[in-house]
């Protein structure tokens, strides 16, 4: 079974590197901070995550567009039971803390359409212009 699925994975990682492409492009200029690629690698976008300091009211009004998103690990490793030995606590790493407090999972999967990602896209457009302060 597990070789029938691999013949697909290359196929699946460009489809999802196109999206993740057309969400960069439509949301570079909303200035929510999106993925980046480091130049010596190949990012396979398995998750397309997005950060915001209002996660929980995105996360409303996208599901209230019929947009799934989704938090991928909101506890920083330092805080899991794995690794409570080390000591760390809250406060330990604010930056990782941070991080899984602000960030929100687009919907990303092979078959997602350039139309589905201009949907999305737009939705977070909106919510970045209602989110910023009146002039």
């Amino acid at each position: 079974m597990l070789r029938v699925k691999l013949r697909h994975l290359e196929g699946w990682t460009e489809a999802r590197r196109t999206a993740a492409a057309k969400y960069n492009e439509l949301l570079k200029p909303t200035g929510v901070p999106i993925p980046v690629e480091a130049p010596y690698a190949r990012h396979v976008y398995h998750i397309y995550a997005v950060r915001t300091t209002q996660r929980e009211k995105w996360m409303s009004a996208l599901q209230a567009k019929g947009i799934h998103t989704g938090i991928h690990y909101p506890t920083p490793v330092h805080l899991l039971p794995a690794f409570a030995d080390l000591g760390h606590k809250p406060g330990s790493f604010p930056h990782s803390e941070k991080a899984a407090n602000e960030t929100l999972s687009l919907p990303m999967f092979p078959e997602l359409t350039s139309a589905q990602v201009a949907e999305v896209a737009g939705a977070v457009a909106e919510l970045t212009r209602a989110s910023e302060p009146a002039r």
